[in-house]
């Protein structure tokens, strides 16, 4: 890996999402300021041109294409070991980032140094709140969930599970759709579990940064739209029950 370091990484894993991808990128190039950051794209085998667009689009991108779709663990994984930054900041491709989001998540670190990782606030695109985890899953809710056997966000709200986003707190876990990790924590923890194939990973992965000692944090005064589960909804049977195997996994 190159020494010279940047101040953040910006990984973005993409399959199948190349419009999406393309907005995403589109508004990191334009509302990060005052950083030096690269940004690095990993391309699970798209079949949707998105690594032409890229490419043609995004030329200052480190991308990296891999021949058949290993995973959002693993894929994250390659780029943290070719990533420079003292920050990497693990961000889907199906978000737009708002201004000055990744300045003050930054800042926001760097106040904190007992702090291994932060989340943003999630907005749905009509600009309404995304719910975030605050402690770790269990067997039941994951079971009863995947068997739609009744609303248990409503449940785990009155659990107290799972919160609006509405101040900063200290939680368990959070998500990585928009997830700030400090350099110092990758190297003390080591990066996702391969053994998740997709979700449940960046369970595990906070898990394994508190065992360390380090605090994660939701931090709502940084902002992300997301556009929830776009690649999810591309996914085959079979790639449907490993998804269901990797949350399973977490117990």
């Amino acid at each position: 890996m190159n020494a010279e370091r940047v101040d953040v990484s910006i990984i973005i894993v993409n399959w199948n999402t190349r419009d999406l991808l393309a907005q995403c990128l589109q508004s990191v190039y334009d509302t990060v300021n005052g950083l030096d950051f690269e940004v690095i794209v990993v391309d699970n085998a798209s079949a949707d041109g998105s690594v032409a667009m890229v490419q043609e689009r995004f030329p200052r991108v480190q991308l990296i294409e891999n021949q058949e779709n290993i995973g959002f663990a693993a894929a994250n994984n390659q780029a943290m070991q070719i990533s420079r930054g003292n920050y990497v900041w693990l961000l889907n491709s199906d978000t737009i980032v708002l201004n000055d989001a990744l300045e003050k998540m930054v800042a926001f670190m760097q106040a904190h140094p007992e702090i291994g990782a932060i989340s943003s606030r999630l907005l749905n695109k009509d600009g309404s709140l995304q719910d975030f985890p605050k402690t770790y899953p269990t067997l039941i809710n994951e079971l009863s969930r995947a068997l739609y056997i009744y609303n248990f966000v409503t449940w785990l709200k009155r659990r107290g599970m799972v919160s609006r986003g509405e101040r900063t707190r200290e939680v368990d876990r959070i998500k990585g759709a928009s997830m700030l990790v400090r350099r110092q924590t990758i190297n003390a923890v080591g990066g996702m579990s391969e053994d998740y194939f997709m979700y449940a990973e960046e369970d595990d992965w906070c898990f394994r940064i508190k065992r360390q000692g380090w605090k994660i944090y939701y931090y709502p005064k940084a902002e992300v739209i997301h556009y929830e589960g776009s690649s999810v909804k591309q996914i085959s049977h079979s790639m449907f029950l490993r998804l269901h195997q990797s949350k399973l996994l977490f117990f």
